[in-house]
């Protein structure tokens, strides 16, 4: 009668715990998808509003590289109110104050100058151009993962490299009679592929910053880092603002804007609060997922930006382009297979591990 009342104790404990799995994977992909989300809209909808900036008579790269960071007081709230149940004990506690906030540091210090190599690739080049170079980042992350982060190589993985490499390459054969073709496309190029490898250099210190020094997976921890780093980034932003003297024709470029002075505030506001969107979500699947993942979301934006940039912008669609968007969204298909195969295997061998305790158990 013991035996009995113990095996269904340990029945019970066994389902319980089942449950208490079933719950975390649906509350986890709950935080992916809306991180996903948040990617997707705020990445768009800013590198959209950046392109409307300097289209409408907009010329500040430094107030351009600020509008990138200067809207992180309006993550004080959610980071005031919500609450984030505590991550699970898997984690050391976390490390001094001085190690992370040094970490915050040069993660805002990077960023910064990060920003100001997109602010110039986004005035040298058409918004579909930018934003496939920007594929390049993917490719770059892949590289810095496996250096960084002790990501593992995969065919598929390679294959996503190559592609994503070619995707970017074929945009510098464009033709002569694009507007953005020229002295300065060559320099956008260049500026925007730099500006990539060093975004991707970011994702990978920040996925090493969790694991080493923040060691927790909650929320408030990933508004912490988007808070404290874009900080950093928006004070060197606005030292070089103010130290380069292109403060002194803000005044001068707000009253010249195309869409009058309300529509040049607005615009620099809302593209701001868009990358803190886009941010909070690439900090949450970092924490969530890795480095490497939040890039194959973020690269899954890039072919929205040019279909909305051919509507509202009027850009070229051309054929040299259509066949990067190709090339870029084939080598996004061949990462993403990739992780569909890994979370396959690993829930196998997490049923067939059930089993076998089951089996113990039982004998």
């Amino acid at each position: 009668m013991g035996d009995t009342t113990m095996g269904e104790e340990e029945e019970e404990e066994e389902k319980g715990r089942r449950r208490r799995r079933r719950r975390w994977r649906w509350r986890w992909w709950v935080a992916v998808a809306m991180h996903s989300v948040l990617v997707l809209s705020g990445q768009s909808a800013a590198t959209l509003l950046g392109r409307f900036y300097y289209d409408h008579g907009g010329s500040s790269m430094w107030l351009q590289t600020l509008t990138l960071s200067a809207a992180f007081p309006v993550l004080f709230l959610p980071r005031l109110l919500l609450f984030t149940p505590q991550s699970p004990p898997l984690l050391p506690p976390p490390s001094p104050l001085l190690k992370l906030g040094l970490a915050y540091v040069g993660l805002g210090l990077i960023t910064a100058v990060d920003s100001l190599l997109y602010s110039y690739g986004l005035l040298y080049l058409t918004v579909s151009a930018y934003s496939l170079v920007c594929a390049t980042q993917l490719g770059f992350n892949a590289v810095f993962s496996y250096f960084i982060n002790g990501e593992k190589f995969t065919d598929l993985t390679l294959n996503s490299l190559v592609l994503l490499t070619f995707s970017a390459a074929v945009l510098a054969v464009r033709s002569d009679d694009d507007p953005a073709a020229g002295r300065h496309y060559g320099l956008g190029f260049v500026l925007t592929l730099a500006a990539s490898a060093l975004y991707s250099l970011i994702l990978s210190l920040m996925e090493l910053t969790f694991e080493k020094l923040v060691r927790s997976r909650s929320l408030r921890a990933v508004l912490d880092m988007q808070i404290y780093t874009a900080a950093v980034s928006t004070a060197a932003a606005a030292a070089g603002l103010f130290i380069s003297g292109e403060y002194r024709g803000l005044r001068r470029e707000a009253e010249g804007f195309g869409r009058g002075e309300v529509g040049y505030v607005m615009t620099l506001i809302w593209a701001s609060v868009g990358w803190q969107v886009t941010n909070v979500g690439l900090v949450g699947l970092i924490s969530e997922v890795s480095a490497l993942f939040s890039n194959v979301i973020s690269t899954l934006g890039i072919p929205i930006a040019p279909v909305f940039a051919v509507i509202l912008f009027k850009d070229k669609m051309d054929g040299v382009k259509v066949i990067s968007l190709l090339l870029a969204i084939w080598g996004f298909i061949s990462y993403f297979y990739q992780h569909y195969l890994d979370y396959k295997a690993q829930k196998k061998a997490t049923v067939l591990g059930e089993r076998g305790d089951a089996r113990d158990a039982s004998a």
